[in-house]
């Protein structure tokens, strides 16, 4: 499966939180990156994401993004079946697993990721179990 960013979800991907801007990495993460990794995971086949032919990222975006992805997953799960493509600037692979890396570590140490808006349950990866519910709500 491939996942266009600017096709999937936008051509102009903003900040982290929702609470911060439109097309969020929070939002991203919540309305289609969750979801698409979920498939291949039962499916055991590769993601493949394109950051390519956007207007650009701001690295807060890509942090939350894929950093809920790992948190939702772990690394070990993530890793293998995520492939991410970045020919206009390739220097973001690296830096999203670096940010992977970090998110590896709050999830170990059970530190919860923030949300500001309310979303629809979600999968998250429990003791080798695919389950879906709304994990987190925002700070009142």
């Amino acid at each position: 499966m491939e996942l266009n960013i600017y096709k999937d979800f936008s051509d102009t991907p903003m900040l982290r939180y929702c609470s911060l801007s439109e097309r969020s990495g929070e939002e991203f993460y919540h309305t289609v990156l969750n979801k698409a990794f979920k498939e291949c995971y039962e499916k055991q086949e590769k993601l493949i994401i394109n950051l390519d032919y956007t207007e650009g990222y701001a690295p807060s975006f890509l942090d939350e993004s894929f950093g809920n992805l790992v948190y939702d997953f772990s690394w070990g799960v993530v890793d293998p079946l995520l492939t991410i493509i970045s020919n206009e600037e390739p220097f973001w692979i690296e830096r999203i697993k670096t940010f992977c890396l970090n998110w590896e570590k709050r999830r170990k140490q059970g530190e919860k990721p923030t949300v500001t808006k309310e979303h629809e349950a979600w999968f998250r990866l429990l003791n080798g179990e695919l389950k879906c519910e709304v994990w987190e709500h925002p700070a009142v």
